[in-house]
């Protein structure tokens, strides 16, 4: 029961539960709903149509409650988009994620929309390349992921066993507080789910140190610390088993055609179900009274009215920006002054004369050198591009037809810091690029020359079509400061049960995405949505939701 299961719950916050991959009973879900009354009286505004929003609109829309989403661009999906650049079509961001047989999956099962999004496993989870090595990651199966180590790493067998039956361990006992609705009995929370017990506090690099010793071989396994955003040493623990053993048992998948598929699939559900997405618009205010928001105004000064406010926009933008000053409590102010941006990434996008399926196998080739992650994360930090970690990803081996015939479709992607472009950003914003378009080229061609030699041979006179884009593309279409592509960076001190909620100090005011709970990655945004969606029906429900806005939404 509702109750009941509130209090079984009452160990960990929200965010935690977030985090952890747990779910509000649905029969709760129904009593908040029945707890609401009129659903009429509970406008709901959106901002951003990201996964988080999206997610969190959807489900708002299919338990009838009028929502709208206010998004700045033309499309829904943040970075899970696409665009065309001639005869290529691009995506944005995805190599891959987890949307099948896992909560993910489940998630898009309640929406109603697992049907109709379609996917293809990946090959491999990766083929990492690295001085003296080249190994192939196999997905979706765990034994054969242990006996190819096991010899590369013969001295190692037994601990390369124990650490990927523990990683899935942890995968698994996430799942399975998914399936039970998040319940759970506080006193036996560390017995029941041991192994997400025992990693709480620990670091991905401790989980390393628990199980092996050859420093070889912890660099491959954490040679994806980029998927992340943080180096072994500042990477929680629990988010790297969970993910990486999620990805070894159940897969990492695509979403054919490509990601915007699942943007517009959200997107449509929302609308067909009475929600309204307002394209081309932007937010420019909250409006607070009494310490609850009321509504927003737009960038036309149309006001939309609120009973309460989610926003999947960038935290620092909305605090900072939207908020009338003085709103937020001065440790909650504090506490967020202390976070970082997550990494962000240079990308570089490119459409071939030329077909490349049968010729070189492998989808997503990650390509570092022997210093290790964390000598590798400064170097992407100082934006040393000539030497920093990089991935080829071929999307036409992920299936047939993804280019047209006679062309192929590359990614080069390398996580960087900001650090490199924030000499660039003043004049960038102002529209003045000369200098920022010339270093922009020049990573590029750098980029291309390595990956001609490591990857792809002949791949310079191969081009037809070259796009690039750094940290201030990201900030530009995202809204995302400087450019993080997870929010928040998810360092220890805000992660799994430390992370930054998805409520706020204002009442009726929530976030949902990759700045809140439980972090960055397609799968973190989407469960950030749906947890926020139960957030706001419990405060709802208990009498703790803001109140009406004062008439009904105005359409710009």
């Amino acid at each position: 029961m509702f109750k009941k299961d509130l209090t079984r719950r009452s160990f960990l916050t929200f965010s935690a539960i977030a985090a952890a991959g747990m779910a509000l009973d649905w029969k709760g879900i129904a009593y908040c709903a029945e707890k609401m009354g009129p659903k009429h009286r509970y406008p709901m505004v959106v901002i951003g149509a990201g996964l988080g929003g999206l997610s969190c609109a959807a489900f708002l829309a299919k338990h009838g409650i009028p929502v709208t989403v206010v998004e700045q661009k033309g499309v829904p999906g943040g970075y899970a988009t696409a665009f065309d650049r001639g005869r290529f079509r691009f995506d944005v961001s995805l190599q891959g994620t987890s949307v099948r047989d896992s909560s993910t999956g489940r998630l898009l099962e309640r929406l109603g929309l697992d049907k109709d999004i379609k996917t293809v496993p990946l090959p491999e989870l990766a083929r990492i390349h690295m001085p003296g090595l080249d190994i192939s990651i196999p997905q979706r199966d765990p034994e054969a992921c242990v006996e190819m180590l096991s010899r590369r790493f013969p001295d190692e067998a037994d601990g390369i066993r124990q650490l990927i039956d523990f990683m899935i361990a942890v995968s698994e006992e996430s799942d399975r507080l998914h399936r039970n609705k998040g319940e759970f009995i506080r006193a036996l929370f560390p017995i029941q789910f041991r192994h997400m017990w025992s990693v709480r506090k620990k670091s991905a690099a401790d989980v390393m140190n628990d199980f092996l010793r050859d420093e070889s071989l912890k660099n491959v396994l954490t040679a994806l610390w980029g998927y992340f955003g943080l180096p072994p040493s500042k990477l929680s623990g629990f988010y790297f088993a969970s993910g990486v053993g999620d990805y070894l048992k159940n897969g990492c998948f695509y979403i054919r055609p490509r990601s915007q598929a699942l943007s517009t699939r959200l997107a449509e559900s929302i609308q067909a179900n009475g929600g309204r997405v307002l394209y081309n618009r932007t937010v420019e205010r909250i409006r607070v009274e009494k310490g609850a928001v009321t509504g927003v105004v737009l960038s036309d000064g149309s006001v939309l009215a609120a009973r309460a406010v989610v926003s999947n926009a960038s935290a620092p933008a909305t605090f900072r920006r939207m908020l009338p000053k003085s709103t937020l409590p001065a440790e909650y102010t504090a506490r967020l002054e202390s976070y970082e941006p997550s990494i962000s990434t240079f990308i570089v996008w490119l459409g071939l004369r030329q077909e490349l399926r049968g010729r070189i196998r492998g989808f997503s080739h990650h390509v570092c050198d022997a210093s290790g992650p964390e000598q590798g994360y400064q170097t992407c930090l100082r934006g040393d591009v000539e030497k920093m970690a990089y991935t080829v990803n071929i999307y036409d081996n992920l299936f047939e037809g993804y280019s047209a015939p006679g062309t192929a479709t590359v990614q080069l992607l390398a996580y960087c810091g900001y650090e490199p472009w924030r000499p660039f950003q003043d004049a960038y914003f102002a529209g003045k690029k000369d200098a920022y378009e010339k270093e922009k080229a020049r990573w590029a061609q750098v980029l291309i020359r390595r990956a001609e030699r490591d990857v792809i041979p002949g791949l310079s006179d191969a081009i037809e079509v070259r796009v690039a884009a750094t940290p201030l593309t990201n900030w530009r279409y995202t809204g995302n400061n400087n450019g993080a592509i997870y929010g928040f960076a998810q360092d220890m001190n805000n992660t799994f049960i430390n992370r930054i909620e998805n409520r706020t100090p204002v009442k009726g005011l929530y976030l949902a995405g990759a700045w809140g709970s439980p972090g960055g990655g397609y799968r973190g945004v989407l469960w950030s949505g749906e947890n926020t969606f139960r957030d706001m029906m419990e405060d709802w429900a208990a009498g703790d939701g803001s109140s009406p806005g004062g008439g009904p939404a105005r359409q710009g």
